[in-house]
């Protein structure tokens, strides 16, 4: 019997040697599920909700082609009014709308909603990106006409010297206090031209003229009372090639002095109402740096 004893201890120390092997192996794969302080991985990041701030001229709807296709793809977006009626206090309304959201944000801006974000986002450690469609991005004491002024290239004037931009409207009103304000409306037969560059039908062009959302002309010529955000948070930037509205100068002007990741599209000012799916894109590259 004595011969069978070490052929026994062999088969333990087989049988040993797989229960090591196993357990290491067990132990490996449990390691693997688990993230750098060794607590069990969890779910990955939620996307973080995309906030769609429109400018003059426009509304919220024109949104609706960018925000389709965010939401298809599984972000929490908003579209939010914008009042349209003071630089300042738009974005202290937006400012406060954005303490309503939880967790990081990309906060949009196109055209005068450029320089709502910029002084809304100040102070705000939700908001992880900055898109600039189109828009202006004011420094401190800048207005959007000082900028359009700036450059060359904008259809709202032919004349520079008239009290009214010969493209615009002004439709003056009675405040709630008993001042008085004036409203700016594009005219509708040069709607087509400078916010659309031609690029839309007639009949969808003169919809849109109808319902135009106007701004105010304190809005236009108010500075930029806050710091801009766009010098603490990350930073994106289309340029509207075809911008009648905004030089595309000064949008790449405004970019570039943002240090904004930038690209250029074949659009007109409103390029979120005609190439959706561009804007979309480079909402998508601003978010996936959140996550």
């Amino acid at each position: 019997m004595s011969h069978r004893r070490p052929v026994r201890r062999v088969r333990l120390a087989v049988v040993g040697a797989v229960g090591l092997a196993l357990a290491a192996g067990l132990a490996t794969t449990a390691s693997a599920t688990q993230d750098g302080h060794g607590k069990p991985a969890g779910k990955p990041a939620p996307k973080p909700t995309v906030v769609l701030v429109h400018g003059a001229w426009a509304d919220s709807a024109g949104w609706t082609g960018v925000a389709k296709r965010l939401q298809a793809d599984g972000y929490p977006v908003a579209a939010p009014a914008t009042p349209l009626r003071g630089l300042g206090s738009d974005a202290a309304y937006l400012a406060d709308y954005l303490k309503t959201i939880k967790g990081p944000v990309v906060l949009v801006g196109h055209s005068y909603g450029g320089a709502v974000v910029t002084g809304a986002a100040t102070g705000n450690d939700n908001v992880k990106a900055l898109v600039y469609v189109a828009a202006f991005a004011p420094d401190k004491g800048e207005s959007i006409a000082d900028l359009v002024g700036r450059f060359p290239g904008s259809h709202l004037s032919d004349d520079p010297n008239a009290p009214v931009p010969t493209a615009l409207n002004a439709v003056p009103f009675t405040q709630a206090d008993g001042g008085t304000g004036v409203d700016l409306y594009i005219k509708p037969d040069k709607f087509r031209d400078v916010f659309l560059s031609n690029r839309v039908s007639r009949s969808k062009a003169a919809a849109l003229a109808a319902t135009q959302r106007p701004i105010t002309a304190q809005a236009v010529g108010e500075p930029s009372a806050e710091a801009p955000a766009w010098k603490t948070i990350p930073s994106w930037y289309l340029v509207a090639r075809a911008d009648r509205t905004i030089p595309p100068a000064a949008e790449r002007f405004m970019a570039a002095r943002a240090h904004a990741r930038t690209i250029e599209v074949d659009g007109p000012h409103a390029v979120h109402v005609t190439d959706p799916g561009a804007v979309t894109r480079l909402i998508e590259k601003a978010a996936a740096t959140t996550r």
